[in-house]
């Protein structure tokens, strides 16, 4: 275990468990939608999970990308939403969304992007995530498809940093508190 690692909390096997059911549940949805299933990531931390996600996935689906951030340097969020890459595509009426992403905490992210997606014209749009901590909650939001749902501890590792590091762990785990706080 990596000595920045104070516990492992999603192992490998569970983390492979959730994307298959995950992965059945959504191709059980869109199995007879006549839109076309997009897998939308959101950067950075969720690349690892869509690739994971859509392997499993027993229908044709499309995948674009999303960069938006509402954190600063560290572990806080600032509250406000900044799209730095959007989602351009001409066919939004003919699209079914699913946003991949990585953890949800306040659900501000989520909440305004499936408004935004909406908007933009997409036919339906819905929520992906691993992890979920409904306790950080800042806004009324809840995902669609959920891997599950964790204590407000600091996690990292599968697409999961801190400081752009951690992302490559095969697992989730949190990560001591002397790390981030600089002890």
């Amino acid at each position: 275990m990596n000595k920045d690692i104070e516990e492992i909390l999603v192992d490998e096997e569970e983390i492979s468990e959730i994307c298959r059911r995950i992965a059945a549940d959504i191709s059980e949805d869109y199995r007879n939608s006549e839109k076309k299933l997009l897998l939308l990531c959101i950067l950075k931390g969720s690349v690892v999970f869509m690739g994971e996600l859509m392997k499993r996935i027993d229908l044709p689906v499309e995948i674009d990308f999303m960069k938006v951030s509402s954190y600063g340097a560290g572990t806080a969020t600032t509250g406000n939403i900044n799209i730095h890459l959007d989602l351009q595509r001409r066919d939004m009426k003919d699209i079914d969304i699913i946003i991949v992403e990585d953890i949800i905490d306040s659900g501000r992210t989520l909440s305004h992007l499936t408004e935004y997606l909406r908007m933009k014209g997409a036919h339906s749009v819905r929520t992906c995530t691993l992890l979920d901590k409904p306790s950080r909650r800042e806004v009324d939001f809840e995902p669609d498809y959920c891997g599950k749902v964790i204590p407000d501890k600091f996690v990292v590792g599968f697409g999961l940093d801190y400081d752009e590091a951690y992302r490559a762990l095969p697992y989730v785990g949190i990560l001591k508190r002397e790390v981030y706080e600089g002890k």
